[in-house]
């Protein structure tokens, strides 16, 4: 096999490593971004707990108009804060699915490079078997003329 028959071949390494490098950047940014996500979201769960645990040690036993109020300030608050924990942690594990799709691209993406440069390499092996079998070929031929050169002159 002569190397011009790689050529085909190579054209498709190049485009899979290309595919391969794109989708190892694309997942390199979901996993950023699901970090991202979860930090958020955890920044938000933290400060719902530490808002609940203000909020908590206050109500006192007074019936008065303003500490009703500022319960339900507090209570609106806290639904608030909770509503967006909520959202965070939604949109976290909507990152984390797009992370998992984009590790099973890249995967996939790898598998077909590491299959191509398979090929290659074992077209590559193939053909330095065929020139060292041709070179054994030769060496044995010129080995076997000189000793049919020897052998001549020895019956002189």
């Amino acid at each position: 096999m002569s190397a011009r028959h790689d050529r085909g071949l190579r054209a498709v390494a190049r485009v899979r490593e290309v595919r391969e490098r794109d989708s190892r950047i694309g997942l390199q940014g979901a996993l950023g971004e699901q970090r991202e996500r979860e930090a958020a979201a955890d920044r938000l769960a933290d400060g719902l707990a530490a808002q609940a645990g203000e909020s908590g040690g206050s109500g006192g036993s007074g019936g008065s108009l303003v500490d009703g109020a500022t319960y339900l300030a507090q209570r609106t608050m806290l639904q608030a804060l909770a509503g967006a924990v909520s959202a965070a942690r939604s949109e976290a594990e909507s990152a984390a699915v797009l992370s998992a799709a984009a590790t099973a691209h890249w995967q996939a993406d790898h598998a077909r490079l590491s299959a191509v440069e398979g090929l290659l390499e074992s077209r590559a092996d193939q053909r330095r078997a065929e020139a060292a079998r041709h070179e054994a070929k030769e060496q044995d031929d010129a080995a076997g003329r000189q000793w049919l050169r020897r052998t001549r002159e020895g019956d002189r």
